[in-house]
């Protein structure tokens, strides 16, 4: 049996995300992602507003039926060492030091690590943007 991991916000759920559920788990049997907890992406972006809590993006992810496990995660890099998978599933946007360090894990570890395309005209950026207008 094949675990395909996935890491991210996942704050405003859109069919990007949808998407990259899909397609992650289509590279195997099992798909566990990641969602990472609001007080660290907070440290990292004090300026960003957060819609939705940790616990909600949990149970939003893990109501999808692509997606058959949800944990938290603080930083990529050292929390990917302690996760039972083969697959690291990423987006192509995903390649800051956090991420450049969990894939050289990965490729030491021999996990297999797959760059998934975004979905075009699409994110949570642009949704926020797009809803503070209306």
């Amino acid at each position: 049996m094949k675990t395909v991991l996935t890491f991210g916000v996942f704050d405003m759920l859109h069919i990007g995300h949808i998407l990259l559920f899909q397609r992650a788990r289509a590279l195997g049997d099992r798909l566990v992602v990641a969602v990472q907890e609001d007080d660290v992406i907070l440290k990292y972006k004090p300026d960003t507003r957060m819609v939705y809590t940790t616990a909600e993006r949990c149970y939003m992810v893990g109501a999808l039926k692509y997606v058959d496990e949800v944990m938290t995660y603080r930083d990529v890099d050292r929390d990917i060492v302690g996760i039972d998978f083969d697959i690291f599933a990423k987006g192509p946007d995903q390649c800051h030091a956090g991420f450049r360090r969990a894939v050289a894990w990965c490729e030491a570890h021999g996990k297999e690590v797959v760059v998934i395309p975004r979905t075009e005209n699409i994110s949570s950026t642009m949704l926020k943007e797009y809803t503070k207008y209306r």
